[in-house]
């Protein structure tokens, strides 16, 4: 570090010790004014994994699920708090303790894994913000060919470029690197409650459920959870076994889920070097806790419970009127059919509808119907309907599909995937 660098690290510790002498008040304003790293924490962890992952939370088990992200967020909280605790307080540098005093093959194999975990987190943002300069901001403006996707990632890769020169050294540049994410985290959580304050005043919420769900259920890693688990327990016991095992599976691949996506390998590596790198020690241990609390796991645990509310109360064992209906060619014309087909051609093989399974020459009518279906569902959709069958075998299995019970419908919907513009257009 330059003199004026040490000058201002002497002068922030210094805050510090007479900040936790002056009580407990004006330690909370000491730290709020010195907290960074775990503001730059949250808004790694604010990304599309967190955003799909609590989309389908809320798809899924309706607000049943939403203790899962309470508890992952706080398992990461403890887990960067030792390591802040360990890196403070010997103010040296993970990497080369760890190839010191355990094994450079642990070190090494650390630093591997972040470097392509940052690979496989940095290369989706690039599409997802075209996506949203396309879709939410600018339009069509943007363009669609190759040569404006390229410009338009050339462009971001520059702003994140000095983005991240600018937090390199203290001074004017950090702290406007610091402003910066908390404005644009602090954005974020408002939108989203934001969200959640429009539902309630509309009437869509019941609290007492909401607040049921920050319970944790352990049951729900071999039960079905929310609203579906009423549904399944409707069905005959062949059925409910169908469905409680594709739901369960499910259920259990969003718990992994929640805990990977909440906070990364990227994130062990970065927290100690982002602290070591403001001049911070053992004075600092206190602030580094309370940085991951306020600037980390609130902001995650206040947007992702959004989310998952606002996409319970939209998509939770609810379906459009088009996958309600029994005619095949205004069944297909559901979002939801193609997500759901595998779900469906499953629950068909189990236990055939009555009149699947009796392949014949097609009527007038029903070649007119089936015409009419290719037409809605395109080339691609329909060969994958189809899977290979003949006209009159794809035809029967699509009127079996569209036969099935409204609550087989509802429950087959919990498992297919929603994406954040589906989910702004059913709160428009």
């Amino acid at each position: 570090m330059t003199g004026s660098e040490d000058s201002k690290v002497s002068e922030n510790r210094e805050m510090l010790v007479r900040a936790q002498q002056s009580g407990w008040f004006g330690t909370l304003g000491a730290y709020t004014r010195l907290s960074g790293p775990g503001w730059l924490q949250s808004a790694i962890t604010l990304g599309g994994g967190s955003l799909a992952g609590s989309l389908f939370l809320g798809v899924l088990g309706g607000t049943k699920l939403l203790w899962l992200q309470l508890v992952a967020i706080a398992m990461g909280v403890v887990m960067l708090s030792a390591i802040s605790y360990v890196t403070l307080s010997t103010g040296q540098k993970p990497f080369q303790a760890i190839n010191k005093h355990i094994n450079p093959v642990l070190g090494w194999g650390w630093l591997i894994a972040t470097v392509m975990a940052n690979v496989i987190w940095c290369m989706p943002q690039f599409s997802l913000c075209y996506a949203a300069l396309r879709e939410n901001l600018i339009g069509p403006a943007v363009g669609d060919s190759q040569s404006g996707k390229l410009m338009v990632s050339a462009v971001i890769l520059a702003a994140t470029f000095t983005v991240v020169l600018m937090n390199r050294k203290q001074g004017v540049g950090a702290r406007l690197f610091d402003l910066l994410l908390k404005a644009l985290v602090g954005m974020i959580v408002l939108c989203f409650f934001g969200v959640v304050i429009y539902l309630t005043v509309n009437g869509n919420l019941n609290w007492g459920e909401i607040l049921s769900g920050f319970i944790p259920d352990l049951s729900q890693a071999t039960n079905p959870t929310g609203d579906v688990a009423s549904l399944v327990a409707s069905l005959p016991e062949s059925l409910q076994s169908f469905w409680s095992e594709r739901i369960v599976k499910e259920q259990r691949a969003v718990m992994i889920g929640a805990a990977a996506t909440a906070v990364g390998i990227n994130m062990t590596f970065l927290l100690p070097y982002s602290m070591l790198n403001r001049g911070w020690d053992k004075p600092f241990r206190g602030l580094a806790r309370f940085d991951l609390c306020t600037g980390m796991a609130i902001p995650y645990i206040i947007v992702t419970s959004c989310v998952v509310i606002a996409s319970a109360a939209s998509f939770h064992a609810k379906i459009d009127d088009a996958y309600l209906s029994q005619q095949p060619e205004e069944f297909v014309t559901s979002p939801l059919f193609m997500g759901s087909l595998k779900s469906l051609q499953a629950r068909l093989e189990v236990a055939p509808t009555s009149g699947s399974g009796e392949t014949a020459s097609l009527s007038t009518e029903e070649a007119e119907q089936l015409a009419l279906v290719k037409e809605k569902l395109g080339e691609k959709n329909f060969a994958a309907v189809a899977g290979g069958q003949s006209d009159e075998q794809a035809w029967e299995k699509i009127t079996a599909m569209a036969e099935l019970p409204e609550v087989e419908k509802r429950i087959a919907s919990t498992l297919v995937q929603r994406t954040a513009f589906q989910l702004s257009e059913s709160l428009a």
